[in-house]
């Protein structure tokens, strides 16, 4: 079958439709022609399906694939992925980010597209605004988002990437009183009986030897709970707004951390360091005792509103993640309200 290179489409004649979309959902029909774009040609070309002409010219698979290249952005990088899908059986269209993907024994007209792909090399830096403008659209249609990152040896590396909820089944700690003393970069409580309720049950801190080490965000959560009072070492009381300056001269993105950990806690997640992981937090959906400590669900991890990702660290974070058994999780604070985005490698 031949068909004609015009701009970004390669059109082929109505017998098409039968031999090619009818049976494996290629193209789309255009009156009584077949739309094919540059991506679907060149996958047909190089399986010696169709001819393609440019200017009375047929052209070979190489310099197809050289004029496409200058057509398409990103067209290599496409092509590997769709060739990918489309020879492990999957239906694959194109679509406003990059590719809809169909699930297995699922048909296009017959079944929902399950996923957007999205198609990025491992190069290339991701906006967070970019990423979000991906799940909006996905989202709308309800869809999943995948991201095909594509290595330097054109390996593809599959990750879904979605919205979540953090939602435990904790209670909120209650009213209990008390006195804390900020010493360097931490808090610590001397009572006894406080250091004891708060480590045993509100699962806050370190219980070190009957007294309770505190870190900046556990302290400034229980401080605007007014569930304990802050004093310096000097005994002077702090107030939320001073202390929570003095907590962001030691800790820049203090700030941005406790407005992620009281969201959590809130929604009664018990939230840990997650320093050993290379994250901020680590956190439990619900805990019965200290002395029986489950594995955390997630590893959560703050970002900027205007984060840009780098492939390779978005990589390591979540390989690391995985091969504890956790989810994870990024979340950032806009207009006023925490979000959650899970991200994790997938096996399509």
């Amino acid at each position: 079958m031949n068909g004609e290179l015009m701009g970004d489409k390669v059109i082929l004649g109505g017998e098409a439709i039968n031999e090619l979309y009818s049976t494996s959902y290629y193209g789309r029909p255009r009156g009584d022609t077949l739309e094919l774009s540059l991506i679907e040609a060149a996958y047909l070309l190089e399986r010696a399906k169709i001819t393609i002409i440019l200017d009375q010219n047929s052209l070979g698979f190489e310099e197809f694939f050289k004029i496409a290249s200058m057509r398409t952005e990103n067209f290599e990088l496409k092509y590997i992925v769709y060739k990918d899908l489309r020879e492990r059986g999957y239906y694959v269209q194109p679509s406003v980010t990059d590719f809809r993907l169909y699930p297995r024994g699922g048909r296009p007209g017959e079944t929902p597209a399950e996923y957007f792909v999205h198609v990025i090399s491992e190069r290339k830096p991701l906006s967070l605004a970019e990423l979000t403008l991906f799940m909006e659209t996905a989202e709308n249609v309800r869809k999943g988002i995948v991201l095909a990152v594509v290595d330097e040896e054109s390996e593809i590396t599959f990750y879904e990437v979605k919205r979540t909820m953090m939602k435990g089944n904790m209670k909120l700690v209650d009213h209990v009183g008390g006195e804390a003393t900020l010493l360097e970069d931490r808090v610590v409580i001397f009572d006894p009986k406080l250091a004891y309720s708060l480590y045993h049950n509100g699962f806050f801190g370190k219980f070190l030897e009957g007294r309770l080490q505190l870190s900046l965000v556990e302290s400034a959560y229980l401080l605007k709970r007014k569930i304990i009072k802050i004093v310096d070492r000097s005994g002077h009381v702090l107030s939320l707004r001073k202390f929570t300056e003095v907590a962001t001269k030691i800790e820049p993105t203090f700030r941005r951390k406790l407005n992620v950990y009281e969201n959590m806690r809130n929604n009664g997640m018990v939230v840990k360091t997650g320093f050993k992981f290379g994250s901020h937090f680590r956190v439990y959906k619900e805990i019965e005792s200290m002395e029986r400590l489950p594995h955390s669900e997630y590893l959560v991890h703050t970002i900027p509103a205007d984060h840009v990702f780098l492939l390779p660290e978005m990589s390591r974070a979540i390989r690391l993640a995985q091969s504890v058994r956790k989810r994870m999780v990024f979340a950032y604070t806009k207009d006023k309200k925490v979000q959650y985005v899970d991200i994790g490698r997938t096996k399509l």
